[in-house]
C-alpha cells in the first residue's frame, strides 16, 4: 500500500498571501477504500478505547485509504464530546500518519465548531460535517451553517448532504468556492441532483478541485451508478467487517471487472441491502454485529439504537459466509 506523509502542521499561503484553511495533501491522499470504524464499547455501555484501537489498527492493516472516526456508523450522536475526543485521539496514534483521519462534526453550528475544535485538537486531518440536529433550514442558513464551521478551524471539511440537509445545485457551488470546503459525500441518491450538482460546480467553481463521494449506507450497491458520473470515492461499511469482500469489490469496480462486480452485487450486498432494510438503525447496528461475529468485541449499539433481531444475525452470519466465499472463488483470487 502506497503512504504518504502527513499533511504540514503549518496552513498553506492562497494567492493574495493570507492564510488557506484548505489543506491540499487531504484531497490527494482520499484515494481508495475510506474506512467507517465503529465505536467500541464495553458491556456496561462505557467507551472502549482499546477495541476501538485494534479496529482501527485492523482496518489500516487490511488496506484501508483513510479512517473517518466517530461518524455515522461510529454513531457519533451518541457521543459525549470527551469521549469523542479521546476516540479521535486514539484513531490519530494508531493512524500515525500511514493514512489521513477524518472526524465527524455535527449538531447546531456551535456544538458542531466545537466537536471540529476537539478534533484539530486530537489531531484529525479534516472534518465530515454532518448535517445539523432537527431543523430543516433554507439553502441560505445552510451555507451560514457550513461557512462558520469551515472558518472555525483550518481542518477542510466534506459536507454530508442527507436527510435535512439537501442542497441546491447553486449551494453546493458556492460551498465549493468556500475556503476549507473540499467535498460533498451523497447520502440521497438522486442521481439527476448530483448531476446537476456537478454541473453547478464546474461551470460556477471551475478553478476548484472539489471531491464527491457516494455516502449512501451501502455505498457499493450503487457503485456503478456513481462511478458514471465520475464519483469514485466511496463509504464501505462492509469494510469495517468484511475487508476481503469490501477490496475485491473495489478492486473489480475499479479496474472494469464487471462479471466479478455483478457478482459480489447479486451474492452479497444486495441480500445484505435487503436485510439492511428490514430494521431501523441496522446500517449502524448490522455493521457492529459483523466486527463481532469476525472476532472483535465491540459491544452493541448505544441507545436509542438497538441490535439485530436473532433471526437478522443468524442471516448476517450466512451472507458474510457466502460473500467470503464468493471472494475465495473469484478469479484471481490469489493475487
Amino acid at each position: 500500500m502506497t503512504t504518504h506523509p502527513p499533511p504540514a502542521a503549518s496552513p498553506t499561503l492562497r494567492p493574495g498571501g493570507g492564510p488557506s484553511r484548505r489543506y491540499p495533501q487531504l484531497a490527494d491522499r482520499l484515494d481508495g477504500l475510506l474506512f467507517f470504524p465503529v465505536t467500541a464499547y464495553t458491556p456496561d455501555g462505557a467507551l472502549d478505547l482499546a477495541a476501538f484501537r485494534a479496529h482501527v489498527r485492523g482496518g489500516i492493516d487490511a488496506g484501508a485509504a483513510a479512517v473517518f472516526a466517530c461518524c455515522g456508523t461510529g454513531e457519533f450522536h451518541a457521543l459525549a464530546p470527551e469521549e469523542f475526543a479521546d476516540c479521535i485521539a486514539a484513531a490519530v496514534e494508531e493512524t500515525a500518519g500511514r493514512v489521513p483521519v477524518i472526524a465527524g462534526a455535527g449538531y447546531g453550528t456551535a456544538l458542531a465548531v466545537h466537536f471540529a475544535r476537539l478534533a484539530q485538537e486530537a489531531g484529525a486531518d479534516g472534518l465530515l460535517a454532518m448535517p445539523p440536529y432537527l431543523v430543516v433550514a433554507g439553502q441560505e442558513g445552510l451555507l451560514r451553517h457550513y461557512t462558520a464551521l469551515a472558518a472555525a478551524t483550518p481542518l477542510p471539511v466534506i459536507v454530508y448532504q442527507r436527510d435535512n440537509a439537501v442542497f441546491e445545485p447553486a449551494t453546493v457551488a458556492a460551498l465549493a468556492r468556500t475556503p476549507g470546503i473540499i467535498g460533498l459525500k451523497d447520502g440521497v441518491g438522486d442521481l439527476d441532483l448530483l448531476q446537476r450538482i456537478i454541473s453547478a460546480v464546474r461551470t460556477e467553481a471551475p478553478d476548484e478541485d472539489f471531491l464527491y463521494f457516494n455516502g449512501l449506507p451501502t455505498a457499493e450497491l450503487t457503485g456503478p451508478a456513481y462511478l458514471g458520473l465520475g464519483v469514485h470515492l466511496y463509504s464501505s461499511a462492509v469494510f469495517a467487517f468484511a475487508p476481503e469482500i469490501a477490496l475485491a469489490f473495489h478492486r473489480a469496480l475499479t479496474t472494469g471487472d464487471d462479471d466479478t462486480v455483478a457478482r459480489l452485487l447479486d451474492g452479497f450486498y444486495r441480500p445484505l441491502v435487503e436485510l439492511r432494510n428490514q430494521g431501523r438503525g441496522y446500517a449502524v447496528s448490522l455493521v457492529k454485529a459483523g466486527v463481532r461475529m469476525r472476532g472483535l468485541d465491540v459491544g452493541e449499539v448505544r441507545p436509542p439504537l438497538s441490535e439485530p433481531a436473532p433471526a437478522h444475525l443468524k442471516e448476517l452470519a450466512a451472507l458474510i459466509e457466502h460473500g467470503l466465499a464468493l471472494v475465495a472463488d473469484a478469479p484471481g483470487a490469489g493475487a
